[in-house]
């Protein structure tokens, strides 16, 4: 990680990193593929996981599906900007993904838990802008898990008591975001992006030109 971040530092045009996070079910993979979708500028950085692939979903597009062998590997050579595990399943963040997104200049989208986000929060906070999504209220949080139809009801009442471990951590972001109406949601994320945009790069900029 420190490798990376010396290579990260160097460069001349520096993105952002932007952080979604929230309990499953409350709308983050959908605002975070609204948001690249609407940008140009933001570019989603697709996982890693050890998880199965569900039916609509694609490799490469959705996530990068590996086995568990593989993903162990792939972490003992410090591939991984980000790990972590859950439900009994690991997700990672690619170092090469991150890196050829940020040497296109652009803002690099993270989906991602609290685990995750903790780790690339400890070294690149300057570039950090973290929001933390909130659904209305627990029994819609339910409400959505159950519609989606992707899990039997046993896992749906783990993830349910997983959100409230989840919803611990929401103090650990700047942002925090209920999402009760979507298109207001994403909104407000652009207009937040949009100004720690501004906001980050000039104190960049000031810091380099100031340095004693």
């Amino acid at each position: 990680l420190e490798n990376f971040r010396g290579i990260y530092m160097k460069t001349k045009k520096k993105g952002l990193f932007i952080i979604l996070s929230s309990p499953s079910g409350a709308g983050k993979t959908t605002l975070a593929k609204k948001l690249t979708k609407n940008n140009k500028n933001i570019e989603l950085s697709i996982s890693y996981t050890t998880r199965k692939k569900r039916p609509l979903e694609k490799n490469n597009k959705d996530y990068n599906f590996v086995s568990e062998e593989e993903f162990i590997k792939l972490k003992k050579k410090k591939y991984f900007i980000e790990w972590a595990k859950v439900f009994n399943n690991y997700y990672g963040t690619s170092f090469v993904n991150v890196k050829k997104i940020n040497n296109k200049g652009k803002d690099v989208l993270f989906d991602i838990d609290w685990q995750g986000a903790k780790q690339i929060r400890k070294k690149f906070s300057e570039y950090v802008v973290d929001f933390f999504i909130m659904p209305p209220s627990i029994l819609e949080l339910r409400k959505r898990l159950l519609r989606r139809g992707q899990d039997k009801i046993n896992i749906v009442n783990k993830r349910m008591k997983m959100a409230f471990t989840e919803m611990n951590h929401y103090k650990e972001y700047k942002y925090i975001l209920i999402n009760d109406n979507f298109m207001k949601t994403v909104n407000k994320i652009h207009m937040i992006i949009k100004s720690e945009r501004n906001q980050k790069l000039n104190m960049i900029q000031i810091k380099k030109n100031f340095k004693n």
